[in-house]
């Protein structure tokens, strides 16, 4: 196994951020399109004012960005 100085420093995108997002279903996604409606499932939210919580990672921000008007975010 390598040790740190041969590997050489950690890529910066590899880097794990150790806060948490809070997410909150606020708006019903009736009357949108079904991608946004599909994004909540995939957040795992089932139903109006539920509350999920997320490592913060660029996939979920991406997610979070498609149904931002939908949602309630905080960092924890």
């Amino acid at each position: 196994m390598l040790c740190e100085r041969e590997m050489g420093p950690p890529h910066p995108q590899r880097r794990r951020s150790m806060a948490k997002l809070r997410i909150t279903w606020i708006k019903s996604a009736n009357g949108y399109r079904e991608y946004q409606k599909k994004t909540i499932k995939s957040l795992g939210l089932r139903r109006l004012n539920d509350t999920v919580e997320h490592d913060d990672s660029a996939t979920i921000r991406g997610m979070i960005a498609k149904v931002n008007h939908l949602l309630k975010v905080e960092v924890i």
